[in-house]
């Protein structure tokens, strides 16, 4: 019997989960392989997947197009077709884990982030499209409120565009009451709280060479992972039942310092490469804390300190953070605007 890979390994003997970072179908299928249960996907992905499948989903496309009646439902329709094939390549996950797993996630239009109404009522047309879709809101004040509200019919979440402890711990809180409001008879939906740490990780690099705070770079390197273990212990201290997705790796080190964390993991088909390329020690990193005297120098960054600290950000001031607009403008520019304008 072949010897297990790194990712593999992960899956089957830790705590750790990992799903698949993009909305390839190609790409899922070697995913699964060694032992993805998940798949995340965001407007970008979704159009370089369909850019890549045209001839696959020809059919698709071209009933989407032309059955538009608006830029949006264009979006949303390709979307789904993106969305739908993963859920269903997914599904059989889904079902052997009696739901605990085999999530694909479709992201809301980004460019909606404070319109409680719109948000909404897309997320209840995308919980429509497959029993395993985790949709995808934004971490913001608008977004936890539209989460509150799927939670009570049973619809899983996945709060984005987070880069925070005070976002992962609003939605944990968050979660937890609306939980206890659930309408009788409702399904019981999951929730995934997203870290994005590798953006976190360029925010806090931009940020000391504009201060001039002359950081390391492997001291920069430590600033999402403190985040995350930080988040992970206030997790388990309070019993929240969401669970941390950690997404967005820059590196083997990402992956390597939270190994073990009763967590997801979404790494992208570049990282999985590497991981599976690279002499990967096989240990369980994630109570391993981050060396005092990085931590030190972290908590002199005052844009860190917002990011690590439970109460560094208000939830009125989430959509405002930096690295919170740059990465809607992204999602739209780069993704959503985009699949309004494509053509089969």
């Amino acid at each position: 019997m072949a010897e297990m890979n790194y990712l593999q390994w992960l899956a089957s003997e830790t705590r750790t989960a990992w799903w698949h970072d993009s909305a390839d179908p190609g790409e899922l299928g070697a995913a699964l392989a060694n032992g993805a249960v998940g798949a995340t996907t965001n407007p970008v992905l979704s159009l370089q997947a369909l850019k890549a499948n045209r001839e696959l989903w020809r059919d698709g496309i071209r009933a989407a197009v032309d059955a538009a009646k608006s830029p949006g439902a264009k979006a949303e329709s390709l979307m789904r077709i993106v969305v739908t094939d993963a859920a269903k390549r997914l599904e059989p996950v889904y079902r052997r884990t009696a739901g605990a797993q085999g999530y694909v996630c479709a992201q809301v239009n980004p460019s909606l982030a404070g319109d409680r109404f719109a948000m909404e009522d897309m997320a209840r047309r995308f919980d429509a499209w497959a029993p395993n879709i985790a949709v995808k809101l934004p971490a913001t004040s608008a977004g936890l409120d539209v989460m509150e509200r799927c939670v009570a019919d049973g619809i899983t979440t996945t709060l984005t565009v987070s880069f925070t402890v005070p976002q992962v711990f609003a939605v944990g809180r968050r979660f937890q009451e609306a939980s206890r409001r659930r309408k009788p008879g409702a399904r019981s939906g999951r929730c995934f709280a997203v870290i994005m740490i590798g953006r976190l990780d360029e925010y806090v690099r931009e940020v000391c060479a504009d201060n001039g705070d002359g950081l390391s770079s492997e001291e920069i390197q430590a600033a999402g992972l403190s985040v995350v273990k930080r988040a992970y212990r206030l997790y388990r201290e309070n019993g929240y039942e969401a669970t941390l997705l950690v997404a967005a790796l820059r590196g083997n080190y990402h992956m390597a310092g939270l190994a073990g964390g009763n967590l997801v993991m979404s790494i992208h088909p570049t990282y999985q490469k590497s991981l599976l390329a690279a002499p990967m020690l096989r240990e369980e990193r994630i109570d391993e804390p981050i060396p005092a005297a990085i931590q030190a120098k972290l908590d002199r960054v005052p844009e860190f300190v917002r990011a690590y600290e439970p109460k560094g950000l208000s939830e009125k001031e989430m959509v405002s953070y930096g690295v919170t607009q740059r990465t809607l403008s992204q999602f739209i520019e780069s993704g959503w605007k985009l699949l309004e304008q494509f053509t089969p």
